[in-house]
């Protein structure tokens, strides 16, 4: 019998939660339930939906392949393109001052990294419909507002990162940099961004793939792209040229992610 308590007692125990983390535990499965079963679909729902899904994809195929057609949605994924690679470039370019402005240990000025950290946590924050909403009523429709809203995304973005990464950096040769007199920008390009670049070299191929998606669905809400071409067919209620645009979206966004995956193996 002292063995069989003896063996009871080495068994291991749940720990016994504080009531405060109990509560909030309870709390969190409530709110997820109650998600649940306000605005996730019921199994009826799906039922009635699952007919007019298939009607709607029978009414897209075949895809439209008129060659003026396909000419057309070629120079938008064009625009696309160009849209994400110049927003992510200048974003790139953008942040890394406000990056090493927001590394701490890093930055020349303390006083307002918190600004900056803050600065870029509101660009992370906000929607990038949401940003492309307020450039489309700044600047106009078209493929300018839809750059300047992947600027602002890829800032969010790589300002983290960079500043994280410079954080992380080897403080040895800043240490030494420092002992000959070595001023803060010296300091950044002889040592911390030469121990932190393969990290923002991944960064940034990242946040390239990012932007083509991000651009693809700025269209919808006239910051150029193909997003517009699609929210037109959408609107016509032209089924097979959504099919194409659709298919043309899924083509450039796995040969961009197949491109940043090589260039990431191989840096």
């Amino acid at each position: 019998m002292a063995d069989i308590h003896r063996a009871a007692s080495d068994l291991p125990r749940l720990r016994t939660l504080p009531a405060l983390h109990f509560v909030v535990i309870v709390a969190f499965a409530a709110l997820v339930i109650a998600s649940i079963s306000q605005v996730a679909p019921s199994p009826q729902r799906l039922i009635e939906g699952g007919p007019r899904m298939v009607s709607l994809l029978d009414r897209m195929v075949p895809p439209n392949l008129d060659p003026d057609f396909l000419w057309r949605v070629l120079r938008k994924l064009v625009e696309t393109f160009q849209i994400a690679l110049a927003g992510t470039f200048i974003g790139i370019v953008l942040s890394i001052p406000i990056g090493w402005l927001a590394a701490r240990g890093v930055t020349p000025l303390p006083a307002l990294m918190f600004l900056f950290k803050g600065l870029i946590s509101f660009f992370r924050t906000v929607p990038d419909l949401v940003w492309a909403l307020l450039f489309v009523a700044s600047v106009g429709l078209g493929a300018v507002a839809g750059t300047m809203t992947i600027i602002v995304d890829t800032i969010g973005f790589c300002g983290r990162f960079f500043a994280e990464a410079m954080e992380d950096a080897e403080k040895e040769p800043q240490q030494a940099l420092d002992a000959i007199g070595a001023n803060r920008f010296t300091i950044l390009c002889g040592a911390v961004i030469p121990d932190a670049l393969p990290s923002m070299i991944n960064t940034a191929l990242f946040a390239l793939e990012k932007a083509v998606r991000s651009s693809v669905v700025l269209g919808l809400v006239g910051a150029g792209g193909i997003g517009q071409e699609l929210k037109v067919a959408f609107d016509l209620f032209q089924y097979q040229n959504a099919a194409t645009i659709i298919l043309a979206i899924f083509i450039i966004v796995i040969v961009m992610e197949y491109i940043t995956d090589r260039l990431r193996a191989r840096l």
